[in-house]
């Protein structure tokens, strides 16, 4: 079995040379979860700090192929595209990544744009299995909802969305909140007012890195888990010391399979049953996670203690989401039963 996982991190390097980006291949459909929102609730503690990595930027590019596409709707993965304007062009469809500190696109948005690649600085993407040189082009404005960018330089990445074209990453959103509504298949991007949670929404404390990557700890089993909310990820992933902690608990054989990063880059993962996920006050149960010695678990310093990378096959399971940003907060309606 073969999936797709490719979390990159941006950094400028001073060459001109350009690498070709093969398609990726078709990646599996996500598992089907039970996701009830019961009375009790878990104690959580402040997440175990993310060392920043200096003049790093984050993209996370997931992408198998959708059956549609529409501005403010879902692929069929569940993330969520967002209609974008580009210099006052398009809109575009990115998809909105709470892993991504940067947004990217793909080259037909640039050509479509009237910028030449050309002569575009080159950045090396570090993603989950590897890394490689795209050139990223400057943009006047890029605009949707409330949040406005001037002056901004997009990578290229290669076209491995699967009908969006590029990701919506982090960036501007500090003072801004973030509502999807799975049911109606809608997103927008508002100033935040420190509004409080509707009564049917659960709240989750949140902290940030200086990189902008959304943490939370939550509970797998027994495990406490140092987790980094991921919309732009098709799956959740974890890393060894998870994996490690865990199995001790069961027996089983694990099954491999291999995880293709957008670099094209193959790593051996594990796929393996994991117990009931809490997050908050909310249950996620009968989920097979991949775990594997990712190169972004490296990157990001997360190699010794339990962490994961929290996908679309849970977020998507979800009625409603809201980050606020502003406030550091998550709050989530879940399907009850």
């Amino acid at each position: 079995m073969r999936l797709l996982c490719c979390l990159l991190l941006l950094a400028c390097v001073g060459s001109n040379a350009e690498e070709p980006a093969p398609t990726p291949p078709t990646l599996p459909t996500a598992p089907k979860l039970d996701v009830p929102l019961p009375d009790t609730s878990i104690t959580t503690s402040p997440p175990v700090a993310v060392p920043p990595s200096p003049n790093v930027e984050v993209v996370t590019v997931e992408a198998p192929e959708p059956r549609y596409a529409a501005p403010t709707r879902r692929d069929r993965i569940g993330r969520v595209w967002a209609p974008v304007s580009i210099n006052g062009q398009g809109p575009f469809r990115l998809v909105l990544d709470t892993g991504a500190t940067t947004a990217a696109i793909i080259r037909s948005v640039a050509d479509r744009l009237g910028i030449s690649t050309a002569q575009a600085k080159m950045v090396r993407l570090h993603g989950v299995t590897g890394s490689a040189m795209v050139p990223a082009i400057k943009v006047d404005t890029l605009e949707v909802g409330d949040l406005l960018l001037e002056g901004r330089r997009l990578p290229i990445v290669p076209d491995a969305f699967g009908g969006a074209e590029g990701v919506l990453g982090t960036e501007g959103l500090a003072d801004k909140r973030i509502s999807i509504d799975f049911v109606r298949d809608a997103i927008s991007i508002t100033r935040s007012k420190r509004q409080p949670a509707s009564p049917d929404f659960a709240t989750i404390p949140l902290t940030m890195s200086r990189d902008r990557l959304l943490r939370v700890e939550i509970m797998i089993g027994s495990v406490r888990t140092l987790a980094i909310l991921d919309t732009g990820a098709q799956l959740t992933v974890g890393n060894h010391a998870l994996r490690d902690l865990l199995k001790r608990r069961r027996s089983e054989e694990l099954k491999t399979q291999e995880v293709i990063g957008v670099t094209l880059d193959v790593a051996q993962g594990q796929l393996m049953a994991v117990p009931t996920i809490y997050i908050g006050t909310i249950q996620v149960r009968g989920l097979n996670l991949t775990f594997g010695d990712m190169f972004i678990f490296e990157k990001w310093k997360l190699v010794q203690e339990p962490a994961v990378l929290i996908g679309m096959d849970i977020i998507g399971s979800f009625e409603a989401l809201v980050i606020d940003y502003k406030k550091k907060e998550l709050q989530i309606r879940a399907k009850r039963g």
